[in-house]
């Protein structure tokens, strides 16, 4: 079970703690103050639900690692985040349209792990299910105003789901591991979670007059440790002080 459990946590947290750093990049970029600070907000809320979830897969993995060595000390192939998380920002348009459909699938995720039989789990669960919502409110906002904007914004907002589209099926994916746990009531059955994270998402794309892609192949890898070319480049940032200097402390 630990062995499991240690894997599926660091699913969880590595999805949080890529797409964290991802949005911490539009620090002093994003288009306006506010929205400057709002990314800023939700990085800091990734990267704690990070924080937590690595802590306790530390724990469960009981190496001697703890949540920094888990973060800054593994190879790209060691991480288990969804191809998703680690793509690009691109424009704003795709930076919007990537946390909304991650952020949904999180929120809904996080409502079924609060019932986990895992306490610790169960309770970041909690904190993560409250956060999920505001980003999802937050982000389809954004897509309502995209794609009911200009002709230009309405163009990208499309383009970019339509990019993004074929990195979804990954999030729904299971496998014998997930399903041992879910046995167990530790973890969520990922594919029971695509239903309803359809009908919200298609409720935010018809209300924006965004069309949903039909793409039916989907990208995967990632749970796998086979990642895109660009999880590389962004761990050789993000890992830069740690990496030279190797535990090192303030």
């Amino acid at each position: 079970m630990q062995p499991d459990l240690t894997e599926y946590l660091l699913r969880l947290g590595d999805d949080r703690l890529v797409l964290g750093h991802r949005l911490s990049e539009w620090c002093g970029h994003a288009p306006i103050l506010e929205e400057d600070i709002a990314l800023a907000n939700i990085a800091l809320d990734l990267v704690g639900q990070a924080t937590l979830l690595l802590t306790v897969a530390a724990q469960a993995e009981n190496t001697g690692r703890d949540a920094d060595a888990l973060a800054y000390l593994r190879d790209g192939i060691d991480y288990r985040n969804a191809l998703l998380v680690e793509l690009p920002n691109g424009d704003f348009a795709v930076t919007i349209a990537r946390q909304f459909l991650f952020s949904t699938f999180a929120m809904l995720q996080a409502e079924g792990l609060q019932r986990s039989a895992n306490h610790d789990l169960a309770g970041i669960a909690t904190k993560m299910h409250k956060e999920s919502r505001y980003h999802v409110r937050h982000s389809g906002e954004w897509m309502l105003k995209l794609g009911d904007g200009t002709e230009e914004s309405h163009r990208r907002l499309q383009d970019a789901v339509n990019d993004l589209w074929r990195y979804t099926g990954e999030l729904f994916a299971t496998d014998e591991m997930e399903q041992r746990l879910v046995a167990a009531k530790v973890a969520v059955d990922s594919s029971a979670l695509e239903a309803g994270w359809r009908v919200q998402v298609s409720d935010i794309l018809q209300r924006a007059g965004i069309t949903m892609p039909e793409t039916k192949w989907m990208q995967r890898g990632g749970r796998a440790g086979r990642h895109t070319e660009h999880l590389s480049h962004m761990l050789a940032e993000m890992q830069t002080l740690q990496r030279q200097y190797p535990g090192a402390s303030w």
